[in-house]
């Protein structure tokens, strides 16, 4: 009997594993199959690109603390974090050891650093520029997604081709609108683009003859997607100490910039507390045993760290400005700032921990706290207390708000009083006992 040729291809189950081995060395895709993908050095890399990105839209309203200058401010940090967020679910299926794909990695970086650089300008003189790069990154970069993803060859369903499709459409608005004479006419062209691409994922990517994808098509790692939003709000969190010791070691000794210094690392670290003792754990134990981690990843991820990053940027600002002068009262444009700020870090992190648990409720601290913001606000807007006092009522509230979760999770404050036989340790005992007894009583019922 003649001897097989060396080179004939092998056969039965062994050829079909063969093949699907070298399917995955050569596939551009990670191939984590829903489970544990580590965040990547070029990763790592790529985020130092919006480090400045985040420095240049706090420059931007500190220099135009007005309706017009927020209104800018908040619509370019939506198109910043929208940039940043798709590149994370982009590097979620991809794999950036890839030599392709760290090639458009490379790509994405220099235009997001020229879109970075734009963004003081975008309203005025580089329109073009800055609608140029964000459209060229969002439509390039998602568009070879679908071809990893095999999308091109018709072998995998069509989430990327109709996420591309958005971006197509939505480019179109952005070149308008940067055609157009005036703030307004501008700012209403790329208010609609926005709404366009944010709308996309809470429709599924529809489109018409191609129609939606499936929270399915969505199979990621959640330990990546939680690990990267947590490494966004350590940029935030770091480029407000960044402006804090820029500005402290440039500025003259003055009366009450220690204070403020001192302030302003307070409270970064009250707020760093608040979001990773509890919220970036949980969220990330949360998505990763999820039985839909694509749905978690768009809702607690995706939309509600929006807010937190903005609230992290607005009250970097405010710590500029306190440091500038402490004793300064606090104006308007300035209280506005400060409220806005807290409630919407405070607030973010309270509906991103109550997506992510299993209480139905908002967390009571940070109602709290919110409550805490708006008696700041009003003393704010009534007394004009110096910036320094408004700055350190913000950080005190931050730090009963945290320090309130931490007992609560850290032993209980309940089991605390109990344990001392304080008489409002038993009441609300029996109070939660009553409860947890009416819900069996209707569930039973039911």
């Amino acid at each position: 009997m003649p001897e097989p040729k060396p080179d004939a291809p092998p056969r039965g189950v062994g050829a079909a594993l063969a093949v699907e081995k070298e399917r995955i060395r050569r596939s551009l895709l990670r191939n984590h199959g829903g489970g544990r993908a580590s965040v990547s050095n070029l990763e790592l890399f790529f985020d130092l690109v919006f480090v400045f990105a985040v420095t240049q839209l706090s420059h931007l309203l500190l220099g135009h603390p007005t309706l017009e200058g927020a209104l800018q401010t908040a619509l370019l940090f939506f198109a910043v974090w929208w940039a940043w967020i798709f590149t994370t679910w982009a590097t979620n299926w991809i794999d950036p050891d890839r030599g392709p794909n760290r090639a458009v990695i490379g790509l994405i970086m220099l235009t997001s650093l020229v879109m970075a650089c734009a963004l003081p300008n975008a309203f005025t003189s580089q329109a073009g520029l800055f609608v140029g790069t964000y459209v060229a990154l969002q439509v390039g970069r998602t568009a070879w997604t679908a071809y990893a993803m095999g999308e091109a060859r018709g072998e995998r369903h069509h989430n990327l081709t109709r996420a591309t499709l958005y971006f197509c459409l939505s480019g179109l608005l952005w070149a308008t609108g940067a055609l157009a004479d005036g703030f307004w006419p501008r700012f209403s062209w790329w208010l609609a683009a926005l709404v366009i691409e944010y709308l996309g994922p809470i429709t599924f990517f529809w489109v018409p003859g191609l129609g939606r994808s499936r929270p399915a098509d969505w199979a990621i790692s959640g330990s990546h997607m939680a690990e990267r939003c947590s490494l966004f709000i350590i940029i935030a969190l770091g480029e407000g100490l960044l402006i804090t010791g820029a500005t402290y070691a440039a500025a003259a000794p003055t009366r009450g910039i220690d204070a403020a210094f001192v302030n302003a690392f307070l409270g970064s670290f009250a707020m760093w507390w608040l979001y990773f003792d509890l919220g970036a754990q949980r969220g990330a134990e949360h998505i990763e045993h999820h039985a839909n981690p694509g749905a978690v990843a768009r809702d607690a991820f995706t939309y509600w760290h929006i807010p937190i990053v903005a609230g992290v940027i607005v009250l970097a600002v405010i710590d500029e400005l306190t440091l500038l002068d402490p004793f300064a009262p606090s104006h308007d444009d300035f209280v506005v700032m400060l409220g806005v700020g807290m409630a919407l870090f405070i607030g973010g992190n309270g509906v991103f921990k109550r997506i992510t648990s299993a209480n139905r409720w908002y967390p009571l601290s940070h109602a709290v706290g919110l409550g805490l913001t708006a008696l700041i606000a009003l003393w704010g807007s009534l007394r004009h207390p110096p910036q320094l006092a408004s700055a350190v009522a913000a950080t005190i509230a931050f730090a009963i708000v945290a320090l309130w979760e931490w007992g609560s999770f850290h032993g209980g404050w309940i089991e605390r009083m109990e344990a001392r036989g304080w008489w409002l340790g038993r009441v609300l005992r029996r109070r939660i006992e009553r409860r947890r007894a009416e819900r069996e009583a209707r569930s039973v019922g039911s």
